[in-house]
């Protein structure tokens, strides 16, 4: 089944530095609000945007091999769904240009993925009915009860020359 997608998942994310990790957070969450309020404003319902993560660290360097302690890291990612494909890109500028210092990937959907599931597991049943039907079609009758359909479809990689060279050879030598 193809189908072309119809919804966009982004991650968004910011990371804000601070001396203390209450700091940290106070700065983080000043780069996201914002973030947020703007794709709201922009039409994003709220039940579409959620957090994925939020994490606050202590960073450390190495000066002259000792640990030098560097201070705090708050990250916070949201992931936002976007029902209109064809604003992935406004939204994006957007998100970057409210605050956001990531965004880490976008993924794309479909909104009814069930029923392109039932469709996909409709053609395959179907096409798994062809061979008997196909067998029963070559006897001239009906086939009471199948035991087993085994298909070994698909093509073999083609070997190597020299692989297939001696192959060949060692054939012919028999």
């Amino acid at each position: 089944v193809l189908a072309v997608p119809d919804r966009a998942w982004i991650t968004i994310g910011a990371e804000s530095r601070a001396p203390s990790p209450r700091e940290a957070q106070r700065r983080n969450t000043e780069l996201m609000s914002p973030v947020q309020q703007k794709l709201r404003a922009a039409g994003i319902p709220a039940d579409a945007i959620r957090t994925t993560g939020y994490d606050v660290q202590y960073e450390w360097d190495f000066v002259n091999g000792k640990r030098v302690g560097r201070g705090y890291v708050a990250r916070n990612s949201i992931e936002v769904r976007i029902d209109t494909i064809d604003r992935v890109g406004e939204l994006l500028e957007i998100a970057v240009g409210s605050g956001a210092t990531s965004l880490n990937g976008i993924r794309f959907d479909m909104k009814d993925q069930a029923k392109l599931e039932r469709e996909a597991l409709r053609l395959a049943v179907a096409d798994a009915r062809a061979t008997p039907d196909a067998a029963e079609a070559a006897a001239g009758r009906t086939i009471a009860r199948i035991m087993r359909v085994d298909d070994q479809g698909g093509v073999s990689p083609p070997m190597p020359m020299p692989y297939l060279r001696q192959t060949v050879q060692a054939a012919a030598a028999d």
